[in-house]
Protein backbone atom coordinates (compact mmCIF):
# COMPACT_ATOMS: atom_id res chain seq x y z
CA UNK A 1 0.00 0.00 0.00
CA UNK A 2 2.84 2.34 0.85
CA UNK A 3 4.35 1.76 -2.57
CA UNK A 4 1.06 2.49 -4.30
CA UNK A 5 0.63 5.65 -2.28
CA UNK A 6 4.11 6.83 -3.19
CA UNK A 7 3.44 6.14 -6.86
CA UNK A 8 0.19 8.10 -6.73
CA UNK A 9 1.98 11.02 -5.06
CA UNK A 10 4.74 10.89 -7.67
CA UNK A 11 2.25 10.89 -10.53
CA UNK A 12 0.35 13.78 -8.95
CA UNK A 13 3.51 15.83 -8.52
CA UNK A 14 4.68 15.03 -12.07
CA UNK A 15 1.29 15.99 -13.47
CA UNK A 16 1.36 19.23 -11.52
CA UNK A 17 4.83 20.09 -12.77
CA UNK A 18 3.83 19.25 -16.34
CA UNK A 19 0.70 21.40 -16.09
CA UNK A 20 2.73 24.28 -14.64
CA UNK A 21 5.33 24.08 -17.41
CA UNK A 22 2.71 23.85 -20.16
CA UNK A 23 0.71 26.67 -18.61
CA UNK A 24 3.81 28.82 -18.39
CA UNK A 25 4.58 28.14 -22.04
CA UNK A 26 1.05 29.11 -23.03
CA UNK A 27 1.20 32.48 -21.32
CA UNK A 28 4.80 33.19 -22.35
CA UNK A 29 4.56 31.88 -25.91
CA UNK A 30 4.78 35.24 -27.64
CA UNK A 31 7.91 36.08 -25.68
CA UNK A 32 9.36 32.81 -26.96
CA UNK A 33 8.16 33.36 -30.54
CA UNK A 34 9.05 37.02 -31.07
CA UNK A 35 12.55 38.23 -30.19
CA UNK A 36 12.71 41.87 -31.29
CA UNK A 37 15.60 44.27 -31.01
CA UNK A 38 13.73 47.45 -30.04
CA UNK A 39 16.55 49.86 -30.89
CA UNK A 40 16.17 52.06 -33.97
CA UNK A 41 18.55 50.85 -36.72
CA UNK A 42 20.45 52.99 -39.19
CA UNK A 43 20.32 52.20 -42.90
CA UNK A 44 23.79 53.65 -43.46
CA UNK A 45 25.30 51.62 -40.63
CA UNK A 46 23.55 48.53 -42.01
CA UNK A 47 25.25 48.85 -45.40
CA UNK A 48 22.28 50.21 -47.36
CA UNK A 49 22.73 54.00 -47.20
CA UNK A 50 20.57 54.60 -50.27
CA UNK A 51 17.52 53.29 -48.46
CA UNK A 52 15.39 55.93 -46.74
CA UNK A 53 13.14 55.64 -43.73
CA UNK A 54 9.45 55.65 -44.59
CA UNK A 55 6.38 55.39 -42.39
CA UNK A 56 3.92 52.58 -43.01
CA UNK A 57 0.51 53.28 -41.51
CA UNK A 58 -1.34 50.17 -40.37
CA UNK A 59 -5.08 49.63 -40.30
CA UNK A 60 -5.01 49.82 -36.49
CA UNK A 61 -3.21 53.17 -36.47
CA UNK A 62 0.45 52.32 -35.95
CA UNK A 63 3.26 54.03 -37.85
CA UNK A 64 6.06 51.62 -38.64
CA UNK A 65 9.58 52.86 -39.36
CA UNK A 66 10.66 50.90 -42.43
CA UNK A 67 13.21 51.33 -45.23
CA UNK A 68 12.59 51.82 -48.94
CA UNK A 69 14.54 52.28 -52.14
CA UNK A 70 12.59 52.72 -55.37
CA UNK A 71 13.27 50.35 -58.26
CA UNK A 72 14.87 51.44 -61.50
CA UNK A 73 12.34 51.84 -64.28
CA UNK A 74 10.43 48.63 -64.93
CA UNK A 75 12.18 46.53 -62.27
CA UNK A 76 10.27 44.65 -59.56
CA UNK A 77 10.30 45.53 -55.88
CA UNK A 78 11.28 43.08 -53.15
CA UNK A 79 9.03 43.36 -50.10
CA UNK A 80 11.22 41.83 -47.40
CA UNK A 81 9.55 40.25 -44.36
CA UNK A 82 12.13 39.42 -41.69
CA UNK A 83 12.42 36.55 -39.29
CA UNK A 84 11.46 36.68 -35.63
CA UNK A 85 14.72 38.05 -34.19
CA UNK A 86 16.49 41.41 -34.25
CA UNK A 87 15.30 44.11 -36.63
CA UNK A 88 15.69 45.07 -40.29
CA UNK A 89 19.16 46.47 -39.67
CA UNK A 90 20.48 42.94 -39.33
CA UNK A 91 19.38 42.16 -42.90
CA UNK A 92 21.02 44.99 -44.83
CA UNK A 93 23.64 42.67 -46.30
CA UNK A 94 20.92 40.30 -47.51
CA UNK A 95 19.17 42.92 -49.67
CA UNK A 96 22.40 44.53 -50.89
CA UNK A 97 22.58 42.34 -54.04
CA UNK A 98 18.99 43.23 -54.96
CA UNK A 99 19.67 46.94 -54.64
CA UNK A 100 22.81 46.56 -56.76
CA UNK A 101 20.74 44.81 -59.43
CA UNK A 102 18.35 47.77 -59.64
CA UNK A 103 15.42 46.17 -57.85
CA UNK A 104 13.35 48.18 -55.47
CA UNK A 105 13.40 47.03 -51.86
CA UNK A 106 10.92 47.70 -49.07
CA UNK A 107 12.17 46.31 -45.75
CA UNK A 108 9.17 45.93 -43.47
CA UNK A 109 9.83 46.61 -39.81
CA UNK A 110 7.19 44.92 -37.67
CA UNK A 111 5.32 46.39 -34.72
CA UNK A 112 7.45 46.11 -31.58
CA UNK A 113 10.66 45.88 -33.64
CA UNK A 114 13.23 48.57 -34.43
CA UNK A 115 11.69 51.28 -32.28
CA UNK A 116 8.13 50.73 -33.52
CA UNK A 117 5.16 50.87 -31.18
CA UNK A 118 2.90 47.91 -30.55
CA UNK A 119 3.45 44.24 -29.76
CA UNK A 120 3.85 41.50 -32.38
CA UNK A 121 1.06 39.00 -32.97
CA UNK A 122 0.02 37.00 -36.03
CA UNK A 123 -2.81 39.35 -36.95
CA UNK A 124 -0.63 42.34 -36.15
CA UNK A 125 2.12 41.22 -38.52
CA UNK A 126 -0.45 40.60 -41.25
CA UNK A 127 -1.65 44.18 -40.73
CA UNK A 128 1.95 45.38 -40.97
CA UNK A 129 2.32 43.54 -44.27
CA UNK A 130 -0.88 45.05 -45.65
CA UNK A 131 0.45 48.50 -44.76
CA UNK A 132 3.59 47.76 -46.77
CA UNK A 133 1.60 46.74 -49.84
CA UNK A 134 -0.66 49.78 -49.47
CA UNK A 135 2.48 51.91 -49.43
CA UNK A 136 3.62 50.44 -52.76
CA UNK A 137 0.15 50.77 -54.26
CA UNK A 138 0.03 54.45 -53.28
CA UNK A 139 3.31 54.98 -55.12
CA UNK A 140 2.01 53.42 -58.27
CA UNK A 141 4.02 50.19 -58.10
CA UNK A 142 1.79 47.61 -59.83
CA UNK A 143 0.98 44.31 -58.12
CA UNK A 144 2.70 42.31 -60.85
CA UNK A 145 6.01 43.93 -59.79
CA UNK A 146 5.68 42.96 -56.12
CA UNK A 147 8.05 40.19 -55.02
CA UNK A 148 7.13 38.97 -51.55
CA UNK A 149 10.23 37.64 -49.77
CA UNK A 150 9.59 35.88 -46.47
CA UNK A 151 12.45 34.88 -44.18
CA UNK A 152 11.55 32.22 -41.58
CA UNK A 153 8.71 33.81 -39.56
CA UNK A 154 8.28 36.26 -42.44
CA UNK A 155 7.40 33.34 -44.72
CA UNK A 156 4.10 33.03 -42.88
CA UNK A 157 3.39 36.72 -43.46
CA UNK A 158 4.34 36.51 -47.15
CA UNK A 159 2.12 33.48 -47.79
CA UNK A 160 -0.84 35.08 -46.03
CA UNK A 161 -0.56 38.29 -48.05
CA UNK A 162 -0.12 36.40 -51.32
CA UNK A 163 -3.30 34.47 -50.54
CA UNK A 164 -5.23 37.63 -49.67
CA UNK A 165 -4.19 39.27 -52.93
CA UNK A 166 -5.01 36.10 -54.88
CA UNK A 167 -8.46 35.86 -53.28
CA UNK A 168 -9.19 39.51 -54.02
CA UNK A 169 -7.93 39.43 -57.63
CA UNK A 170 -10.31 39.24 -60.54
CA UNK A 171 -7.93 36.91 -62.35
CA UNK A 172 -5.92 33.96 -61.07
CA UNK A 173 -2.71 35.87 -60.42
CA UNK A 174 -1.45 37.16 -57.11
CA UNK A 175 1.91 38.92 -57.02
CA UNK A 176 4.93 38.86 -59.31
CA UNK A 177 6.64 36.10 -57.35
CA UNK A 178 7.02 34.60 -53.89
CA UNK A 179 10.38 33.71 -52.29
CA UNK A 180 10.40 31.74 -49.04
CA UNK A 181 13.64 31.34 -47.08
CA UNK A 182 13.66 28.64 -44.37
CA UNK A 183 9.85 28.49 -44.23
CA UNK A 184 7.70 26.40 -41.90
CA UNK A 185 4.45 24.60 -42.68
CA UNK A 186 2.81 26.13 -39.61
CA UNK A 187 3.89 27.47 -36.26
CA UNK A 188 2.04 24.56 -34.66
CA UNK A 189 4.23 22.12 -36.57
CA UNK A 190 7.41 24.06 -35.83
CA UNK A 191 6.59 24.24 -32.12
CA UNK A 192 5.81 20.53 -32.12
CA UNK A 193 9.30 19.81 -33.44
CA UNK A 194 10.86 21.63 -30.48
CA UNK A 195 8.36 20.61 -27.80
CA UNK A 196 7.10 17.15 -28.80
CA UNK A 197 5.93 16.51 -25.25
CA UNK A 198 3.55 19.49 -25.27
CA UNK A 199 0.08 19.67 -26.91
CA UNK A 200 1.18 22.43 -29.26
CA UNK A 201 -1.92 22.01 -31.45
CA UNK A 202 -3.92 23.28 -28.48
CA UNK A 203 -1.46 25.82 -27.13
CA UNK A 204 -0.21 27.84 -30.09
CA UNK A 205 -2.21 31.01 -30.70
CA UNK A 206 -0.24 32.54 -33.59
CA UNK A 207 -0.44 29.68 -36.04
CA UNK A 208 0.80 31.02 -39.41
CA UNK A 209 -0.62 28.01 -41.24
CA UNK A 210 1.15 28.29 -44.60
CA UNK A 211 0.54 24.64 -45.46
CA UNK A 212 -3.20 25.28 -45.51
CA UNK A 213 -2.84 28.31 -47.80
CA UNK A 214 -0.01 27.67 -50.23
CA UNK A 215 -1.93 25.32 -52.51
CA UNK A 216 -4.21 28.17 -53.58
CA UNK A 217 -1.44 30.48 -54.75
CA UNK A 218 -0.63 31.04 -58.42
CA UNK A 219 2.51 33.18 -58.36
CA UNK A 220 5.90 31.71 -59.26
CA UNK A 221 7.41 30.28 -56.07
CA UNK A 222 11.02 29.77 -54.96
CA UNK A 223 11.84 27.97 -51.71
CA UNK A 224 15.32 28.10 -50.16
CA UNK A 225 16.16 25.82 -47.25
CA UNK A 226 19.25 24.44 -45.52
CA UNK A 227 19.36 20.71 -44.87
CA UNK A 228 21.25 21.32 -41.59
CA UNK A 229 18.57 23.70 -40.29
CA UNK A 230 17.92 22.90 -36.61
CA UNK A 231 15.45 25.74 -36.08
CA UNK A 232 13.01 24.89 -38.87
CA UNK A 233 13.63 21.45 -40.31
CA UNK A 234 14.03 21.19 -44.07
CA UNK A 235 11.02 18.86 -43.90
CA UNK A 236 8.85 21.97 -43.65
CA UNK A 237 10.26 23.47 -46.84
CA UNK A 238 9.92 20.19 -48.71
CA UNK A 239 6.31 19.79 -47.59
CA UNK A 240 5.39 23.31 -48.69
CA UNK A 241 7.03 22.64 -52.03
CA UNK A 242 4.93 19.49 -52.47
CA UNK A 243 1.72 21.37 -51.66
CA UNK A 244 2.42 24.40 -53.87
CA UNK A 245 1.18 24.54 -57.48
CA UNK A 246 3.40 25.22 -60.45
CA UNK A 247 5.38 27.23 -61.36
CA UNK A 248 7.73 26.48 -58.50
CA UNK A 249 11.40 25.84 -57.82
CA UNK A 250 13.41 24.93 -54.74
CA UNK A 251 17.03 24.89 -53.67
CA UNK A 252 18.06 22.59 -50.85
CA UNK A 253 21.48 23.49 -49.42
CA UNK A 254 23.24 20.44 -48.04
CA UNK A 255 25.61 22.26 -45.68
CA UNK A 256 23.48 25.26 -44.72
CA UNK A 257 21.59 25.87 -41.50
CA UNK A 258 18.89 28.37 -40.62
CA UNK A 259 20.76 31.67 -40.54
CA UNK A 260 23.58 31.20 -43.04
CA UNK A 261 21.81 30.60 -46.34
CA UNK A 262 23.08 33.88 -47.80
CA UNK A 263 26.66 32.67 -47.34
CA UNK A 264 25.78 29.69 -49.53
CA UNK A 265 24.89 31.90 -52.50
CA UNK A 266 21.14 32.42 -52.34
CA UNK A 267 21.11 35.98 -53.74
CA UNK A 268 22.25 34.98 -57.26
CA UNK A 269 19.72 32.13 -57.18
CA UNK A 270 16.91 34.55 -56.34
CA UNK A 271 17.94 36.99 -59.06
CA UNK A 272 18.20 34.22 -61.63
CA UNK A 273 14.78 32.91 -60.64
CA UNK A 274 13.21 36.35 -60.96
CA UNK A 275 14.79 36.92 -64.37
CA UNK A 276 13.32 33.63 -65.61
CA UNK A 277 9.97 33.50 -63.82
CA UNK A 278 9.29 36.90 -62.35
CA UNK A 279 7.86 40.04 -63.93
CA UNK A 280 9.51 41.37 -67.08
CA UNK A 281 12.24 43.94 -66.40
CA UNK A 282 15.55 45.16 -67.70
CA UNK A 283 17.82 42.12 -67.57
CA UNK A 284 21.04 43.89 -68.52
Amino acid sequence: MAGASELINFVAVAAGVYAAVVGGMYFAQRHLMYLPDTSVPSAAASGVPEMVEVGLTTEDGLRLRSWYREAVSGAPTIVYFCGNGGHIGYRGFKVRPFLDAGLGVLMVSYRGYGGNEGSPTEEGLYADGRAALAFLHARGVPRKLWILYGESLGSGVAVQLAQEIRDAALDETSVGALVLESPFTSMVDAAGDHYPWAPTHLLVRDRYDSAEKIGRLKSPLLILHGEQDTIVSVRHGRRLFELAPEPKEARWYKNAGHNDLFEHGTAPVVLDFLRRHGPSWNRS
